[in-house]
């Protein structure tokens, strides 16, 4: 994210700051500050995602319900389409 830079302060207990400067070192990182950067962004993102994911599981289950619940009625056309396949259905039943 590119743009206007800002501060983010926290006050944390002195163990788990160790803690999170632990974490860094291992990983890699360069400072404590890219650690939690990169760690609360992965995490937002992953949030953010899921969250996408249940509303967007929501939408499509609102759309599916309605079109069952509140369905048009059969045309002339699927009427007729309907009859067409009971009546060839009836003559080619399959002895179990």
């Amino acid at each position: 994210m590119k743009g206007e830079m800002t501060r983010f302060d926290i006050c944390l207990p002195e163990s788990q700051m160790e803690f999170f400067q632990y974490a860094a070192n291992l990983g890699g990182y360069r400072t404590l500050s890219e650690f939690v950067i990169v760690s609360v962004q992965s995490k937002a993102e992953e949030i953010v995602e899921k969250h996408k994911a249940i509303i967007a599981s929501a939408k499509d289950q609102e759309i599916f319900f309605d079109a069952i619940m509140n369905h048009p009625a059969p045309s002339k056309n699927l009427r007729a389409a309907v009859k067409k396949y009971n009546k060839q259905a009836k003559g080619n039943e399959l002895l179990v």
